[in-house]
C-alpha cells in the first residue's frame, strides 16, 4: 500500500517536501548517474505518450531531475503550485514508471525549487523549456520556445494562476508617444529591476484600449524571458476577476491556506483590471493581505485599472493608500500623431499595401480606442486579402460603414476648426486670429469651405466663428478652395480626406 508522508525541510524547498513511499524492494547495487539519466528519459517519454503532448508541455515539461540519494529520486518543479499539481495528478504514476525502470528506486521526492537548482548535470533534453502560455508560473526559458513553435492547445480546463500571454504584446511592439511615454518608462524600469525603490507597486491606469494590458504582458514577457538573470523570475499574471474566482473556489473547497501559499510563492504578482474588485469586500481583504505579504518579502506588485487609486471609489481606504504609495502612471487618450504611428507600424507588417490617406483617415475618424483602430485596419487588410482588391479610401468607407456610423456625430464649426488645425499642424486659436500668412490663411479657408458644405450655418454665422470676419471674406475663401481643388490634385486629396473624416 502506498501513502503520503512529509519529511524534514532542506535548503532547496521553503516547505517540507512531499514524498511518495513505495513498497520495499530487495537491496541491490546503486545506480550510476548516467543510468539514472537514461531511466529518467524513458520515464518522461512514457509519461508524455500517456498524457498527450498538450498536457505534457503544459505541466510535466517543467520537471528537472535532481540527485539520486540511495533509493530516493528527487524531481524539482519551479513553484509550489506546479509542485502540488504534479504531485496530486502524476505522483503515483511517476512512482509506478520508476518501478518499471528500476527496483532500486523506492521513493520519488517531488519538491519546489528553482529550475536547475541542485539538479544533476544530465542531458540537455532534461531541461526543456515550457511554453509560457501553458505554464502556471512562467520561467525564463518560456519565451523563445513559445515564439519559435506553435502554441499548443489546452487539453482541458485548469485552475491556472497565470493567464496566457499574447506574444504580440512586447515592449518592442509598443508604439510610444507623449500620451503613454511615462507609463512605458515605468514599465521598462520594473521589468529591468523588479521591486526597486519607488516602483513597488506599479499602478497603471487609463481608459479602454490605451495600452494597459499590452504593457502588463510586456512586463511579464521581459521578466520571464531575460536570460541574464541568475535565476528565473516566477510571475503570476491574472485578471482581478480570476483572482476573485480563485479565492471563492478556495473557500468552497476549504483550501484557503493552499491558495495563500501558492500565490505568495511568486516573485511578481500582476493583477489586471483591478476595478472589478470594487464592492467585493472579502476578496479585497485577501488581496490586501497578499499585497502586504509580497511587498514585505521584497516581491514586485503590478496592477492596472481604469482609474487612479484615489478615484477607485469602493476600494477600502487601506488598500487604496497602499496602491498609491508606489509609482502611479497614467496612459492618456491618444493623439492624432500617436494613432498615425500605431497604424503605420501595423500596416508595415502587412503584405497588403495601405495608402497613407487611408491611414490618416482612420487616425482622424477613430480617436478613442486603439483596439478599435487596429481592428478597423485588420478588417480592411482581411477584406483585401479575401477579395483581392486594393485598399482605397472609398472602399474603406464601405467596408467599415458600421464602425464609422458608430462614431457619427453632428458636425460643428468648432470640430471642423480643430480637425483642420490638427491636420495642418497649427493652433486652433489661429483660425480666428488676425494673422494672414499663407501658413494660416490657407487652412482657415479650408475650414470655411468645409463649414459651408458640412453645416447648415449661414455665411455671416461662419464668419463670426472665424474672428468676426465679414461674409464676403467667407465667400472669397470658399471660392479659392473650390478653385484649388480643381487644379491641385494633392490639395484636393487633403480636403477630401478631411471631409470624409468629418462627415462619415
Amino acid at each position: 500500500m502506498t501513502f503520503w508522508r512529509r519529511t524534514g525541510c532542506n535548503n532547496v524547498s521553503e516547505q517540507p517536501p512531499y514524498m511518495m513511499e513505495l513498497p520495499m524492494s530487495p537491496p541491490s547495487a546503486t545506480l550510476a548517474p548516467d543510468d539514472v539519466g537514461a531511466q529518467w528519459n524513458r520515464v518522461r517519454a512514457r509519461l508524455r505518450a500517456e498524457v498527450g503532448e498538450a498536457e505534457y508541455r503544459a505541466w510535466l515539461r517543467q520537471m528537472s531531475l535532481g540527485p539520486l540519494d540511495g533509493d530516493e529520486v528527487t524531481i524539482y518543479l519551479p513553484s509550489h503550485f506546479t509542485r502540488d499539481w504534479v504531485r496530486d495528478h502524476y505522483g503515483a504514476r511517476l512512482n509506478q514508471l520508476w518501478q518499471t525502470e528500476s527496483r532500486i528506486v523506492r521513493r520519488v521526492d517531488i519538491r519546489h525549487g528553482r529550475h536547475g537548482e541542485a539538479a544533476m548535470p544530465l542531458a540537455e533534453s532534461l531541461a526543456e523549456p515550457v511554453p509560457a502560455d501553458a505554464s502556471n508560473v512562467l520561467t525564463a526559458q518560456s519565451l523563445p520556445d513559445l515564439l519559435d513553435a506553435p502554441r499548443p492547445a489546452r487539453a482541458s480546463p485548469r485552475d491556472d494562476f497565470t493567464a496566457p500571454l499574447d506574444p504580440r504584446c512586447t515592449f518592442e511592439s509598443f508604439v510610444v508617444g507623449k500620451p503613454n511615454e511615462f507609463a512605458y518608462a515605468c514599465a521598462r524600469r520594473v521589468a529591468e529591476k523588479p521591486a526597486s525603490a519607488g516602483f513597488n507597486p506599479l499602478f497603471l491606469y487609463g481608459g479602454v484600449g490605451l495600452g494597459k494590458t499590452h504593457l502588463m504582458h510586456a512586463i511579464a514577457w521581459e521578466l520571464t524571458g531575460l536570460r541574464t538573470r541568475q535565476a528565473p523570475v516566477a510571475v503570476a499574471y491574472m485578471s482581478a476577476e480570476k483572482f476573485m474566482y480563485r479565492f471563492i473556489g478556495a473557500i468552497r473547497s476549504q483550501s484557503t491556506l493552499e491558495f495563500k501559499d501558492q500565490l505568495r510563492s511568486v516573485d511578481v504578482l500582476m493583477i489586471d483590471d483591478l476595478q472589478f474588485l470594487v464592492g467585493k469586500d472579502n476578496t479585497q481583504e485577501e488581496f490586501f493581505h497578499t499585497f502586504n505579504a509580497l511587498v514585505e518579502e521584497g516581491r514586485q506588485i503590478v496592477v492596472s485599472a481604469d482609474k487612479s487609486p484615489s478615484d477607485l471609489s469602493g476600494l477600502e481606504d487601506r488598500l487604496r493608500t497602499r496602491l498609491g504609495c508606489g509609482m502611479v502612471a497614467d496612459l492618456h487618450a491618444t493623439t492624432f500623431e500617436l494613432r498615425l504611428s500605431i497604424l503605420q507600424a501595423k500596416a508595415a507588417s502587412s503584405t497588403i499595401s495601405v495608402p497613407q490617406k487611408v491611414i490618416e483617415f482612420l487616425a482622424m475618424k477613430i480617436a478613442t480606442n486603439v483596439r478599435e483602430l487596429e481592428g478597423a485596419l485588420n478588417r480592411l487588410i482581411a477584406h483585401a486579402n479575401l477579395f483581392g482588391r486594393p485598399v482605397t479610401l472609398e472602399g474603406t468607407q464601405e467596408v467599415l460603414g458600421d464602425l464609422l456610423k458608430a462614431h457619427d456625430r453632428q458636425v460643428t464649426i468648432d470640430e471642423i476648426q480643430r480637425k483642420v488645425a490638427e491636420h495642418f499642424n497649427m493652433r486652433v486659436a489661429d483660425m480666428s486670429s488676425a494673422r494672414r500668412s499663407r501658413a494660416v490663411a490657407r487652412p482657415r479657408q479650408v475650414a470655411m469651405y468645409l463649414a459651408k458644405h458640412l453645416t447648415t450655418r449661414s455665411l455671416p454665422e461662419i464668419g463670426r466663428k472665424f474672428g468676426n470676419r465679414d461674409h464676403t471674406t467667407v465667400i472669397h475663401g470658399v471660392n479659392k478652395i473650390a478653385e484649388l481643388i480643381q487644379t491641385d490634385r494633392a490639395f484636393a486629396d487633403d480636403v477630401d480626406l478631411l471631409r470624409r473624416a468629418l462627415e462619415s
